[in-house]
């Protein structure tokens, strides 16, 4: 029975793998909810451990297999293992990255996750998977210790950001000398393929970084809107909200505000940190000047968020509106990493529209 399990399992290795990552992407879409949850950050180290382990081990069994020496029928289940645990990675990774995510800015690493998991299934020859796959064991490490260690170290930024890289590359490390005393042949013969993989990996994450391109996790925006106004009261934020049409309430097209004159706009914004992790938030508004075809800077307001609560850090700044037209306004990181982004039309009018009063989440 176990001989004819294992059997069918050999035939459709390339199938069964390909499930066992769609697996790995249902498991952590029904499970993860916080980024800075233990349970969140134990299923993470789950995944590292079983590719940490089941990468080595399936070389050393093959290892031994070359030379005519029996090897247990179950290593077939290692490949899946593997599987199984990239498949959580890059799913945990689409969830946090793109919760964090403005696709305007972050497409480019959201694409590359993407092609990552295709070219996992592309690369199905055994003796290249071996290269493929510790490289995308160390670009899952590295992803993971971008958002991880801040949680830890309760700090954001570029310092943090580069110690990650190094956190990244010592775990690696460590997974290579594994690789080297269990199967020293197949990594000797492979192993500047292995670095220059990783290497390739380390410098597109730092070309992604300081293009502002990779998404500034582990933030995420949980509510953001321009109103009229917004004030605080006690326990609540409020708001003076104009009514917009379907586009905007459904599509999320650009509202249009219409300002008397003087009169100012606020951009309100929701963000959420882990409870460890305080920094600064910066609320960056530009108008687009039609002559010059460019966004032009007219205020850059920063305050303080400290981490802990579900529904995020809230604040909100507000500018006059001295000119018509397009406006938008970049909820920003201190390192310029963009939140979220509201976009949103100034349109002076002599007869103030009507406004009511809602509370914001």
């Amino acid at each position: 029975m176990l001989r004819e399990i294992f059997l069918r399992i050999q035939k459709y290795e390339r199938h069964l793998s390909a499930l066992a990552m769609v697996a790995g992407f249902v498991v952590d879409s029904i499970f993860f909810e916080r980024i800075d949850l233990w349970q969140t950050q134990a299923v993470f180290a789950s995944y590292a451990a079983v590719c940490f382990i089941s990468i080595p081990l399936l070389q050393w069994f093959e290892t031994r297999a070359a030379r005519g020496v029996p090897v247990p029928r179950w290593r077939l289940l290692l490949p899946l293992a593997t599987q199984f645990a990239l498949g959580g990675f890059w799913s945990g990774f689409v969830i946090f990255y793109g919760r964090s995510a403005v696709l305007g800015a972050s497409w480019p690493f959201l694409l590359f996750i993407f092609l990552v998991f295709l070219g996992n299934e592309y690369f199905s020859r055994y003796h290249a998977r071996l290269v493929f796959t510790s490289a995308l064991f160390f670009f899952a490490l590295y992803s993971y210790a971008i958002f991880a260690l801040p949680m830890y170290t309760g700090t954001i930024g570029t310092l943090t950001f580069l110690a990650s890289g190094v956190v990244a590359v010592g775990a690696f490390a460590l997974f290579t000398a594994l690789l080297r005393a269990l199967a020293r042949e197949r990594f000797l013969s492979d192993v500047w393929h292995i670095r220059i993989g990783a290497l390739t990996v380390l410098v597109i994450m730092n070309v992604f970084y300081f293009t502002n391109v990779l998404p500034p996790i582990p933030l995420a925006a949980k509510e953001a809107g321009i109103y009229h106004s917004v004030w605080r009261v006690p326990g609540a934020y409020l708001a003076k909200s104009e009514a917009q049409p379907w586009q905007v309430r459904y599509l999320g097209f650009a509202p249009t505000l219409r300002v008397t004159l003087g009169e100012s706009v606020s951009a309100y914004s929701s963000v959420f940190a882990p409870t460890t992790l305080t920094t600064n938030i910066v609320h960056r508004w530009q108008w687009y000047d039609p002559r010059q075809k460019e966004w032009l800077t007219k205020s850059v307001i920063r305050y303080p968020i400290a981490g802990g609560r579900d529904g995020g850090y809230r604040g909100y700044s507000e500018v006059p509106m001295s000119t018509e037209g397009k406006w938008r306004v970049s909820v920003e990181t201190a390192d310029g990493r963009i939140i979220v982004r509201l976009p949103f039309i100034a349109e002076k009018t002599a007869v103030p529209p009507f406004k009511e009063t809602i509370i914001l989440k």
